[in-house]
């Protein structure tokens, strides 16, 4: 077969690739007419030649990356990431959506950033398991995963996995062996592993822990990963205790480490979380942490428009209004229903509206807040009526306004009418 960097200079995969990014709504406005543009003026052209030319130093074919710190939501810390120029950027997003054509290489037991076997699909099964409420349970992270991996280890998978496509092959130990990144304006020297930020780098995570995942599920009662997320079951307390000392002690074998911050172990009956999602006997749930990120957002963007509102000197209802079409826009309207709003992935996994009373309720606190900068009785002079006719929308409401469609739908389905 021609080589994947072959199909990178030819009009009808960038045409493909357009037509696949357009269906599914996977671009914003901007970013599709943007994109359209530099289909359109043959931008792709001179990089996907220079990928071609084996006179070329590997540098000289994609450039140098720039390192950015990016901060972590609600924390301290920040993670690294790479990105390259922006034309050479869109030419590893193409090849990125070429390399499913290797999904059948990856992990079985990995679900992360593959066709029909995503998060959703890992929820499913993990919830759906016979036994979950007799088994425990061991969650990890790995810490700075993508950037921790070790290249020369990585390179014999790839080039088992591309034993087709020799280019394939040699492009990737080239762009991987790489050891220099802008940053500040400086150029560095470092280790960058797989290079988070860059679009090819989750196939190339999920690939990297292929031998683990198959020998962790082979010894566990059930177990998944997702990129740099991995949890493990067992039936005994014994046994669950041995699969965490394995997990690590292979994670240690490949370079990496958990982040023990993110550590958790749980007996059964115990709530577990994985993918923003918790699991409590029978009960499926936002997860601690999905709940916090959440209420931080909404309370930073009150904030800022509570900020604005005062420089512009607008009204509350004009502020408040802004906030809520914005959020709105997050959760429910992002113009397609094949997009991924926020509740597009969260309302097909949960069975309970709790936590989404609970955000409700802590939404409508900040939007009140936005009056007087603090919380106070006062506030409720914006009432929910108001909030209502300013297009508030309830959680609550909304996911069981879902949850009746997708039960009139199967209802639908069922009688032979769809």
């Amino acid at each position: 077969m021609s080589s994947l960097l072959e199909k990178l200079t030819e009009p009808e995969t960038w045409q493909a690739y357009y037509a696949y990014k357009s269906a599914y709504a996977q671009l914003s406005i901007k970013e599709e007419a943007q994109l359209l543009e530099f289909i359109e003026s043959k931008a792709w052209l001179p990089v996907s030649m220079r990928l071609l030319d084996a006179s070329l130093a590997p540098k000289g074919k994609l450039g140098i990356p720039e390192k950015k710190l990016i901060n972590k939501l609600g924390k301290s810390t920040k993670r690294v990431v790479y990105s390259f120029a922006e034309a050479e950027q869109h030419l590893l997003k193409v090849l990125a959506w070429l390399l499913y054509c290797y999904d059948d290489a990856q992990p079985v037991q990995c679900y992360s950033f593959r066709r029909g076997h995503g998060a959703h699909k890992a929820i499913r099964q993990l919830t759906s398991l016979p036994n979950r409420d007799e088994l425990y349970c061991y969650k990890l992270d790995i810490q700075d995963y993508f950037n921790s991996i070790d290249v020369e280890r990585l390179l014999p998978i790839l080039s088992e996995v591309f034993s087709d496509d020799v280019q394939l092959y040699n492009f990737f130990a080239e762009f991987l062996q790489l050891d220099e990144a802008v940053f500040a304006g400086e150029l560095l020297r470092e280790k960058r592993g797989a290079m988070a930020g860059t679009p090819t780098a989750p196939f190339l995570a999920n690939l990297y822990l292929r031998e683990m995942d198959g020998i962790l599920a082979s010894e566990a009662a059930a177990y998944a990963r997702y990129s740099d997320d991995i949890i493990i079951f067992a039936e005994s307390a014994a046994e669950i205790e041995e699969l965490r000392l394995r997990a690590n002690d292979l994670l240690a074998d490949y370079g990496l480490k958990p982040n023990p911050a993110k550590e958790h172990c749980s007996a059964p009956g115990e709530a577990w979380e994985f993918l923003g999602i918790s699991y409590h006997q029978g009960v499926i749930d936002l997860s601690q942490a999905t709940q916090r990120k959440l209420k931080g957002k909404i309370h930073r963007k009150a904030r800022a428009l509570r900020r604005w509102m005062l420089r512009k000197d607008a009204s509350v209802e004009r502020a408040t209004a802004a906030m809520i079409r914005s959020l709105n826009r997050k959760f429910f309207e992002r113009g397609s229903t094949h997009e991924l709003t926020w509740s597009r992935w969260f309302f097909p996994l949960i069975n309970t509206s709790e936590s989404l009373a609970g955000i409700d309720a802590y939404l409508q606190q900040e939007l009140r807040t936005i009056a007087t900068g603090k919380h106070s009785k006062a506030n409720y002079r914006q009432s929910y009526t108001l909030l209502r006719q300013l297009g508030y929308r309830s959680l609550v409401n909304e996911y069981y306004r879902y949850k009746r469609f997708r039960t009139g739908y199967a209802a639908i389905g069922d009688r032979g009418f769809l």
